[in-house]
């Protein structure tokens, strides 16, 4: 259920975010911009002399709002997976090492005295330095 909920919310977010930089390109700013390329201003538009300005804005409001929706719907689908797996990388691996701690050994420590051999095993010498 969830992978077709989030290609249909990236795809409205997707749509949205372009409608919303549409939208913005669009409108009348204090110079004029670009708003007024596309007969923005003029007081003969299908909207009326104000009208354009507050349907742009309004659609952008409208725009911005259902962007947000689907981030978060995004952002939801993103954290609640469909189903929780319980089981990791290492599941069913059992250690072919007779008698293998589930611990691992410390590393050493540089300049560490070795611990003592056991009763009757040798140490190997340690080379002398040149």
């Amino acid at each position: 259920m969830q992978d077709w909920m989030s290609s249909v919310l990236m795809a409205v977010q997707v749509i949205s975010s372009l409608l919303i930089i549409g939208l913005v390109l669009l409108q009348q700013g204090k110079g004029a911009d670009m708003g007024s390329a596309f007969g923005g201003g003029s007081a003969g538009s299908v909207f009326g002399a104000a009208g354009a300005a507050n349907f742009l804005s309004r659609m952008t409001k409208w725009a911005a709002i259902v962007f947000f929706v689907s981030t978060g719907g995004l952002a939801w689908v993103a954290h609640h997976p469909a189903q929780k797996v319980e089981a990791g990388v290492m599941q069913g691996y059992e250690s072919s090492v007779p008698g293998a701690a589930s611990v691992p050994a410390p590393a050493a420590v540089p300049g560490a005295v070795p611990p003592a051999a056991p009763a009757g095993q040798e140490v190997p010498a340690v080379p002398a330095a040149e």
